[in-house]
């Protein structure tokens, strides 16, 4: 009988009270004794129920087996062979509620740490072999527009490039990596682990056209008429949601997709350096719980602010965010408001916001999303006083392409409406995967999904 080993390895980190001054990496990664000791954890399990819980269907056990007998290169080649971006997904997937949370181990609240391994095979790969890409194919003669450089495009473009098609991506921003380089901070993403995995997506021989706006230079339509015979669209969910309170529009509001996109893409975090400013003051708000909530609160702290609130209109037990990145805002001292939602915001004379009037809350009975609804608790109204609010409450997708592309089947949500086995869009030759369909989702749902799509478009292609 296989012996359970139930102690976990710790990933180290940055203290709370240095962390909190700087943008370097949280969590520093295990070193290779560290790595061992937790592949040593894994039983290797006959049914490999990690597998089924991986989106991309990574073939977990093999590459934890490679690291434990120091095969690295071995390791690397199993986990490249099903995911082009693991240095991204060892960091911000959220393994816990995916191919952990199925571990044999879980059963005795101590699974596997798959993603701390993932991420030690990939920065092994990056600091002693460099980004190898695979033994070219023999080329199809067939061509595929991707649009957009996030983690569905980067994916549904590795898979496409890898059998043979001539890919290219056409990118908005002047920079490809879609929200992985825009929205998620330094310290929890490195700018150079994405360039890095970029950088491999072109060695595959994908062509990237940066500050290509699809809708406005060129339009689905062109594309399929000049060349191209299939398009994938992954182009994300950059739209951000709003309340709709009274004083919504006072300077110092901003989406939390602005200001993210500011401190991070911009470097607005070493202005004057960088020429991008962001304004801050002394009190900053941020509403709402998920991971971008959890990221611009963060990034506010590391800008000199004094307080920092997360105001979530539910309970400490309901919120979206990652339990480590929950777990790292507190250590750090961000202030919970829980239970608290924003009724009108309050501005001086020259229409800055300088405080939020809240209501108190209760929760009821589950609604639609299988949480308790969230019911104000009337005459409970209180004051924040805030220099800054950054609203976190979800995006949806950009317009254009849907506005600029007859025959795609657009949802009420502006969402694209997709084939969920294939991603095949009702639209000829166009398919669509990631958040362009789902509305906000993790990196991870977003490459499987890019990668049925790809495994389709090559079918079509004759492939």
């Amino acid at each position: 009988m296989v012996k359970l080993n139930l102690n976990r390895v710790e990933m180290p980190r940055q203290k709370p009270e240095v962390r909190a001054k700087n943008y370097n990496e949280v969590a520093l990664g295990y070193n290779q004794e560290q790595a061992i000791e937790e592949a040593r954890r894994c039983i290797q399990c006959p049914k490999y129920p990690c597998v089924a819980g991986c989106p991309v269907e990574i073939d977990i056990p093999g590459f934890i087996l490679a690291l434990r007998e120091n095969r690295m290169e071995e390791a690397v080649k199993i986990l490249k062979s099903k995911n082009a971006l693991p240095g991204i997904c060892g960091r911000v997937c959220p393994q816990e509620t995916q191919c952990e949370v199925v571990c044999t181990l879980a059963k005795k609240e101590a699974p596997v740490a798959i993603g701390r391994l993932e991420r030690y095979i990939a920065d092994w790969e990056r600091e002693n072999m460099g980004a190898v890409a695979p033994e070219p194919v023999k080329p199809t003669g067939k061509k595929v527009a991707v649009v957009g450089s996030g983690p569905a495009g980067l994916t549904a473009a590795a898979d496409l490039a890898m059998r043979g098609h001539r890919v290219t991506i056409f990118e908005a921003l002047h920079i490809a990596g879609g929200v992985l380089m825009y929205g998620i901070p330094e310290f929890r993403l490195p700018k150079a682990i994405v360039q890095g995995e970029v950088d491999y997506v072109a060695s595959l021989g994908v062509e990237i056209k940066l500050d290509s706006v699809v809708g406005r230079l060129v339009t689905i339509d062109e594309l399929l008429g000049n060349g191209y015979d299939a398009v994938f669209l992954g182009t994300g969910a950059g739209l951000p949601m709003f309340m709709d309170v009274p004083k919504e529009h006072l300077n110092g509001i901003y989406s939390a997709n602005e200001f993210l996109t500011r401190v991070n893409l911009m470097k607005a975090y070493m202005f004057p350096e960088y020429d991008t400013p962001v304004r801050i003051g002394r009190q900053v708000a941020v509403i709402g719980g998920g991971n971008v909530a959890m990221d611009s609160a963060r990034c506010a702290l590391r800008l000199g602010v004094e307080k920092v609130y997360i105001v979530y209109r539910r309970s400490e037990a309901e919120l979206p965010a990652r339990r480590e990145e929950v777990e790292n805002a507190q250590e750090e001292g961000i202030i919970f408001k829980l239970l608290t939602n924003p009724k009108r915001f309050l501005g001086d004379e020259q229409n800055n916001v300088v405080g939020m009037e809240c209501y108190e809350m209760e929760l009821g009975e589950p609604d639609e999303s299988g949480r308790r609804r969230p019911i104000v608790k009337e005459g409970t109204e209180f004051t924040i006083d805030v220099d800054v609010v950054i609203v976190a409450l979800g995006t949806t997708p950009n317009p254009l392409i849907a506005a600029t592309t007859p025959g795609l089947e657009i949802t009420k949500k502006g969402t694209v409406v997709a084939d969920e086995a294939t991603g095949k869009a009702a639209k000829d030759r166009v398919w669509a995967g990631g958040d362009i369909v789902t509305g906000a989702a993790t990196v991870i749902s977003a490459m499987g999904a890019a990668r049925m799509a790809a495994n389709d478009i090559d079918k079509y292609l004759g492939g």
